[in-house]
């Protein structure tokens, strides 16, 4: 079972606001407060703050940062964001920016941070070419832990070419995370599929590894 915060992050284009949204939707149908903390201050494009009504709907609570209405670069994050961390009977996604930059505003959460409640899931579709191999994966995991203080604690296979995908491409995603895996310890947590997208992922049941996770998309636009 995963631990009370879960921090998702990953490379631009990973699919990381896809599988927080995703992610908070489910954990919804389990949990009696659930909130969703949008930390992504790097990506301009796809943000899970984006979707707040659709989320608050639901019973979801979200928080989000909102950049200072001046030269600085940081963001002005919302006291609320302490509210998760504090609250014992809050389940809470965080949806982080996946570069160092963004790793670094989590940074400033750090006192009010229990390891022991933490796992910080790091997104991978390694058919983006900042991810697509061992070596590259590994390097960014390292940078990610460098910054943030705290290990990854599972890998979640993202591998997709949007409507193109097929279940070859997860199966391809599937075999380089288990190679990373192997080289660094950590597990592969979760593989995720955009079933609806995917003819015939039928046949990844029992193929992939972790626990498979069907997904929908709530981010990218139709035309896309």
């Amino acid at each position: 079972m995963d631990r009370r915060i879960r921090i998702i992050t990953g490379h631009y284009g990973s699919g990381k606001t896809e599988f927080a949204l995703n992610y908070a939707r489910r954990l919804k149908k389990e949990a009696e407060r659930v909130m969703l903390a949008d930390l992504d201050i790097v990506n301009v494009y796809f943000r899970s703050r984006e979707r707040a009504e659709l989320l608050e709907k639901e019973g979801i609570e979200v928080i989000a940062s909102s950049l200072r209405q001046d030269s600085s670069d940081m963001p002005a994050l919302s006291a609320r964001i302490r509210v998760p961390f504090l609250d014992k009977r809050c389940q809470c996604v965080v949806d982080l920016g996946g570069s160092e930059a963004g790793a670094a505003v989590l940074g400033r959460l750090r006192p009010d941070m229990d390891r022991e409640e933490i796992d910080f899931f790091m997104i991978v579709n390694v058919f983006r070419p900042e991810t697509c191999d061992a070596a590259a994966i590994l390097k960014q995991k390292e940078s990610l832990e460098r910054v943030l203080g705290f290990p990854v604690t599972g890998f979640v296979n993202n591998a997709n070419l949007i409507h193109e995908t097929v279940p070859g491409d997860i199966l391809h995603g599937d075999a380089v995370l288990r190679q990373v895996s192997r080289e660094c310890g950590v597990p592969i947590r979760y593989t995720a599929c955009m079933c609806g997208e995917v003819k015939g992922w039928e046949q990844l049941l029992g193929e992939v590894s972790g626990e498979f996770f069907p997904m929908e998309y709530h981010m990218r636009a139709e035309w896309l």
